[in-house]
Formats: C-alpha cells, sequence, structure tokens
C-alpha cells in the first residue's frame, strides 16, 4: 500500500508575525529574580554562559555604599549563576581600577567572550572630583579575566560634549550599537551603530526616524535575528519607559512594534535581552519600586525558518503484492476501505475523504470454484493531517478586490490561532 498522489509544495510560506497561543492561558511569565536586593537597582542583563551579568549599586561589602563625588551610588558589574532552573548563585563583583570611584556598566560582550564593552565616566582626573563638573558617559573596553577587568582602553568616539553608553554588539562582531545624545539626533537619546572596518570602528551612523523618537531611546539590544529591541518613552506606551523591536528589512528598519504585557507595564521597562529562540528572556522594571531584574519565559513557538507546506494527501494504492501465487487460477479481488466503500482489483486507488482511522480488508474470489477467502489481508489504517501552520488563499484575484486569507485548515493540537 502506498499513496497514490503526489505532495504539492505549496509556495506560499507562513507569514512573519504568526502567533500560536496557548487556549486560555497567557503566552508570557515574568518572574523576579531571586539575587535582586531590597533597596537596591539591579539593572540591564546580558546572557552568558550558565549565568546574567548585570550592574547593581549594591554594597561591595560591608554596610557602606560607594557614592560618587556627587553622592550618588555606583553602577558595578557583577555576575550571577543559575543554580538551577529555579535559584541562582549568590552575585559575584567584576572589579576593576575604576570600581571604587566610577560607575562601571551597562556593558556588552564580544562574540568571543573576552572583551567587555562598558558604560564609564570620560574624566576620572581632577575635575572629575568636583560636584559642580560635568562628567560625560563614554564606552571603555577591557579584557575579562575571571572577575577582573584588565587593559581598560576608551571608544575613539567618547567626547565631553556628550553621553555615548548601553553597547550591544551583533553575534558576529560586525556591529557596536549604543545609545547617545550626541548632536544631530532625534531627540533627548537616540540609537547608533558602528561598523568594524579592518579592525576600526566607523564613525556612528543613526537609526534614523523610524527608529528614533524625538524623546528618550536607549538600551539598545541587538538579537542574533536580527531584531533590535530598545528601549523608549516615547508617546503611545504603557507608561514610563517601555520595550520595543524594529525589523531590519533589506537594509531598510521596520516601524518600531511594543512588547505586549506582561513584559511592558505602566511602571518604566528597559534593558531587554533574550536568547536566541526568544523562548526565554531578561528585563529590568521598577514595578516593585525598585530597579529589579525579570526573567521572561514564553510558550509562543516560534519559527526561525518555515518549511514550504505540505498539502494533506487522502489518496491511497493498494496492491496486493502476493497475487503471483494466484497466477493459474483466476481470481478476484475485492477491497474494502474502511469508510463503506468497495472496489475490485489486484491494484486499486482510493480516496478518502479526511483523516481517520479505516480497517482495509481483502476479499479473494476463486472464480473456478466459487471459494471466498475473507480477510485475506487485513491492516488498520491511520490517515492524520500533517502537523503544521496552513494558510490558503485564493489562487487568482482581481486588482482592486479584497484577497481573503484563512488558517482554517491549520493542524497543530492543542493550540488555537490568536493572531497573524
Amino acid at each position: 500500500m502506498k499513496k497514490g498522489l503526489t505532495i504539492i509544495i505549496i509556495l506560499f510560506t507562513i507569514l512573519p508575525g504568526f502567533v500560536i497561543l496557548a487556549q486560555e492561558k497567557s503566552p508570557y511569565e515574568v518572574k523576579r529574580l531571586s539575587f535582586n536586593l531590597p533597596g537596591f537597582s539591579d539593572i540591564s542583563p546580558v546572557i552568558v554562559q550558565d549565568g546574567i551579568m548585570f550592574c547593581s549599586d549594591r554594597r561591595l561589602s560591608g554596610v557602606t555604599d560607594r557614592t560618587s563625588f556627587d553622592n550618588r551610588r555606583l553602577y558595578s558589574i557583577y555576575i550571577a549563576e543559575q543554580k538551577d532552573t529555579s535559584d541562582w548563585r549568590k552575585p559575584s563583583p567584576v572589579k576593576s581600577d575604576r570600581t571604587s570611584q566610577f560607575n562601571t556598566g551597562p556593558l556588552c560582550i564580544s562574540p568571543d567572550g573576552e572583551t567587555v564593552y562598558f558604560t564609564s565616566e570620560i574624566e576620572t582626573g581632577v575635575p572629575s572630583r568636583s560636584r559642580k563638573f560635568r562628567n560625560h558617559s563614554g564606552i571603555f573596553t577591557a579584557q575579562l579575566a575571571g572577575l577582573q577587568l584588565n587593559s581598560i582602553k576608551p571608544f575613539k568616539f567618547n567626547s565631553q560634549e556628550f553621553d555615548i553608553g548601553q553597547p550591544s554588539m551583533s553575534p558576529d562582531g560586525r556591529f557596536l550599537y549604543f545609545a547617545s545624545d550626541m548632536p544631530g539626533g532625534q531627540g533627548g537619546s537616540d540609537i547608533y551603530f558602528c561598523e568594524s572596518v579592518n579592525g576600526e570602528w566607523s564613525a556612528p551612523v543613526n537609526l534614523g526616524p523610524k527608529v528614533n523618537s524625538p524623546g528618550a531611546d536607549n538600551y539598545p539590544c541587538i538579537h542574533s535575528s536580527g531584531k533590535l529591541y530598545f528601549t523608549s518613552n516615547r508617546p503611545g506606551g504603557m507608561g514610563g519607559l517601555d520595550v520595543y523591536y524594529s525589523d531590519n528589512i533589506d537594509g531598510v528598519w521596520e516601524t518600531p512594534v511594543r512588547l505586549p504585557e506582561p513584559i511592558n507595564s505602566n511602571s518604566d521597562d528597559f534593558a531587554f535581552v533574550a536568547l536566541p529562540d526568544l523562548q526565554k528572556g531578561y528585563f529590568s522594571s521598577n514595578r516593585r519600586r525598585n530597579d529589579d531584574i525579570y526573567e521572561l519565559t514564553t510558550t509562543i513557538i516560534r519559527k526561525t525558518s518555515c518549511n514550504p507546506l505540505e498539502l494533506n494527501n487522502y489518496c491511497y494504492e493498494f496492491v496486493e503484492e502476493n497475487a503471483v501465487k494466484y497466477d493459474s487460477i483466476p481470481f478476484s479481488f475485492e477491497w474494502r476501505f474502511g469508510d463503506g466503500r468497495k472496489a475490485i482489483g489486484r491494484i486499486v486507488e482510493h480516496c478518502y475523504d479526511g483523516p481517520g482511522k479505516y480497517l482495509v480488508q481483502l476479499d479473494v474470489t476463486n472464480l473456478v470454484t466459487k471459494e471466498v477467502k475473507l480477510n485475506e489481508k487485513s491492516e488498520m489504517l491511520l490517515i492524520e493531517d500533517v502537523e503544521q501552520p496552513y494558510i490558503t488563499c485564493p489562487d487568482n484575484a482581481d486588482a482592486g478586490s479584497m484577497i481573503r486569507f484563512s488558517a482554517d485548515s491549520t493542524n497543530l493540537p492543542g493550540w488555537d490561532i490568536s493572531q497573524y
């Protein structure tokens, strides 16, 4: 027995943004991580092997806060390893010669895991010790050796005229994204990028008005999928800072999309990062008054590539393979297909109406003696629809007419389509 029709390949792939949601259950779940400290600010997670690195203004030791010359608590870099799926080990500080007097972070790490790009004050000399001095932030690089940052060097575009910070590097190391309020932007702060050309960073390029707004656009995170996640206080948000993303299609950034609840809230939600499969991520939020780091998990099915749709095939060819033993005597072969229909012949074809279980039976009749052998062959045939999203549309359409798409033929057991 074999299928009698060739599978037809439909050259219509799943629409971008096809979202499948579990029935009566939110596709997103967020939880506050256990290592957050009450009364302190924990922000800007970066995913590393076995855990995350982040920034915190918690005390390194003892009971005394580390403060800047203008009496603000200083941020340092920490690393927290995940103990198991639900708990974390106590974070360990990553120290440098800047730790005691200046901020370190937010940060990102090069693809090889050896170089840290982090935000810190540009001026470290005598002027920086004056409360009246306006110190600006810049990006610095350092070699990561265990829990120590060594060989700190400034980014070539740092300036005492504006702020640069919150770096994020593309997975191939080619592009460095960051936020800055340098002149020529769209608003308070914008997202920029530099490209690595022959080992040198090109001049900063503003992502333009499609991504940046007249407000504050910060905390870029370039994902391995090419999506750019960032934070903005632009109009139309849920309140305070919200997390958005934009796709780059053929070199053009698309209109940013705000992430839904419970990622965004009426509080400040910012500094979003995610694993390559987007099934888990982390972000910062002050929804419980302090800035804390939250973990996001999702049940949304995501596909980075889509296979061509397969046409469900219910047609089969049935063959009596032992018919050679009947060659010297005339026999009749009657097939019963389990759906109330029959056919006669050594080789027959039959199309079922749809999926199901069908008991296929073969009766053989000796045309000389009229002897009938019932159920000479018997087999349970299970026909199932291909498990896949399935979107249909008309083959032809007139100009200016409405084209109707349908996903009614989708077969994803246990799921309902919410939107696509």
